[in-house]
């Protein structure tokens, strides 16, 4: 049996909905605002008012972006002494340890930081440098872009998983006179 569609509702009925619309309370708040008298006689929604105005853009053109709107990375709480965070900050701390990843794949530069890691802080070493280097030339823009920096911008997340979570208080990028965004410091836990 085919379907019939609704009939609709005749004036006087939706006249005595409304009325019974205005009395009630709603257990939520509408998802969409309700349509206007206006609005469903003329059958098309009014387009709601901007509150900025549109920049002009042209096509072949790159949209402009603001800092204000690009996200910020948040910053790691402090897991440290705060006296001791900003010395190393200020590049006044000496690291006991060095080690240095230029060259390597992401894959042996992991393994090798892990290794090195574990084995500083059974050694009782509580700052070391990574030195990661700043990448080759600049972003790649491609279909598939590539990262600059694979080491630098990988090493944040190594050091929050394990293992080395458990060994690593901080991570920050190194003073000036250590390697600056080409290294990395890391503040060790204290083992024994």
């Amino acid at each position: 049996m085919p379907r019939q569609r609704p009939r609709g509702l005749r004036p006087d009925e939706k006249e005595l909905w409304s009325r019974v619309a205005e009395t009630a309370t709603p257990l939520h708040r509408p998802a969409k605002p309700v349509a206007s008298p206006s609005e469903e006689a003329s059958g098309k929604p009014t387009p709601p008012a901007r509150k900025e105005p549109i920049p002009s853009f042209q096509i072949g053109s790159k949209a402009a972006t603001s800092p204000a709107a690009l996200p910020q990375p948040a910053a790691p709480p402090l897991r440290m002494d705060k006296r001791a965070f900003d010395k190393m900050k200020r590049g006044k701390s000496k690291p006991e340890g060095r080690i240095d990843l230029h060259g390597k794949t992401a894959d042996a530069a992991r393994a090798a930081l892990t290794a090195y890691v574990l084995s500083a802080a059974a050694d009782g070493k509580r700052l070391i440098l990574v030195i990661t280097g700043k990448g080759r030339g600049k972003d790649d823009t491609g279909i598939i872009p590539e990262r600059r920096g694979v080491l630098r911008q990988s090493l944040p997340h190594w050091v929050s998983t394990p293992p080395l979570s458990s060994v690593v208080l901080q991570a920050t990028p190194a003073h000036q006179r250590h390697g600056g965004s080409g290294a990395f410091y890391l503040y060790l836990r204290r083992m024994r």
